[in-house]
């Protein structure tokens, strides 16, 4: 129950200054996908785009890990499965050819859904199938 309830707890925890932490990496993470487009679009080496690649990454990974720290709940809400959904996609980015720029795409497109979607689609669990904000 214990780590139940670490994972999942009954209120959800914030950091100190969590909304400028944010903003702060979503503007990193912004730029780092600014990066990537450019290197998409356009086709630059690695070497050009590499950088982008982590910036966007490792600001992204922290951004889970906030989300998932305030309260696992987001692990089963609507906009955590949605970024599970686009690891995974760009995860097939690095095998398969061809399709990466419409899987890019189709990860941007996720993203812009998803942040600009209602509460009532945003923290709906499938698995209860109803919005859940706490368990």
């Amino acid at each position: 129950m214990r780590v139940f309830r670490t994972l999942f707890p009954a209120e959800s925890r914030r950091l100190p200054a969590q909304r400028w932490v944010n903003i702060g990496l979503r503007s990193l993470h912004l730029m780092g996908t600014a990066g990537l487009g450019g290197a998409y679009l356009y086709e630059a080496p690695q070497a050009a785009w590499l950088p982008y690649f982590w910036l966007t990454m490792v600001s992204g990974v922290l951004m889970a890990a906030i989300h998932i720290w305030n309260n696992g709940i987001w692990l089963i809400q609507v906009r955590g499965l949605a970024i599970m959904a686009k690891v995974l996609l760009l995860l097939l980015i690095a095998w398969l050819e061809g399709a990466d720029l419409a899987l890019f795409l189709l990860v941007i497109l996720i993203s812009g859904v998803i942040a600009h979607a209602p509460g009532d689609l945003r923290y709906y669990s499938p698995w209860h199938g109803k919005r859940m904000e706490k368990l």
